[in-house]
């Protein structure tokens, strides 16, 4: 990997598993399998750039109206994985984060985020977040809330309102915006993800469908980003 810039957070729309799946004749969760190995790959590859944030888009509000079958899977799935993976996670000072209306999961997922949440809250080297049961509109709309109950209690004014204050009632206020976005799965839209956040970030598609992005794909996404010239709506002579 050439020296350069590299974005101190990358949010990775983790598109495809199902379509992988179906090209290849299988169950749609033997892509969601194969795409957690994926996420594997990525997390340390992150890892090794020294990447300090990486959030990964894992199951949207949207997903809960998927087949039954397929949301308990992955909801199995997911709890299977932070319980194999919490001690790897504080080895490697990895500090786990969640966003999302957590508690519309299952009790014995929110249960096992909690612990593992918990057992990280030290760590330090890189913060990975999932997003679960997350919309971006949905997250405007609990700040808004938060915002609003403040606001009834005398705690702040109308006129304290502005984008600084607002940021401080999203879900995760202590990190830092995206810098880049990658989509994979081919499809040109950011499907309701970190609405605010992505405000000024930079957006990488691929055709590349989910389980087969390997290493080498991300470190090409990364190799693009670096050469952008970000302006933030300035003018740079």
């Amino acid at each position: 990997m050439d020296a350069g810039d590299f974005p101190a957070h990358v949010a990775i729309i983790m598109d495809g598993n199902g379509r992988w799946a179906r090209q290849r004749g299988m169950p749609r969760i033997e892509g969601h399998r194969v795409g957690i190995e994926r996420a594997e790959e990525i997390i340390a590859a992150s890892r090794e750039l020294g990447i300090k944030y990486l959030t990964l888009f894992a199951f949207s509000t949207e997903n809960w109206s998927r087949p039954e079958e397929e949301v308990s899977f992955l909801m199995s799935l997911l709890r299977e994985y932070l319980e194999f993976k919490e001690k790897e996670l504080v080895s490697q000072d990895i500090k786990f984060n969640v966003i999302g209306r957590i508690s519309l999961l299952p009790k014995d997922v929110v249960s096992v985020i909690e612990r593992v949440k918990k057992s990280t809250e030290a760590c330090g080297s890189m913060v990975l977040t999932l997003a679960l049961s997350y919309g971006g509109r949905a997250e405007i709309v609990d700040a808004t809330r938060r915002l609003a109950l403040r606001l009834s209690a005398g705690d702040i004014s109308a006129e304290d309102i502005d984008e600084d204050l607002f940021s401080k009632f999203l879900y995760s206020p202590w990190i830092p915006d995206p810098d880049l976005l990658i989509r994979t799965g081919g499809e040109l839209r950011i499907s309701n993800f970190m609405l605010w956040e992505l405000a000024y970030t930079e957006l990488y598609f691929t055709e590349t469908l989910w389980p087969d992005f390997t290493k080498e794909h991300f470190f090409e996404a990364i190799r693009d980003y670096q050469k952008r010239e970000r302006r933030f709506g300035k003018v740079i002579d």
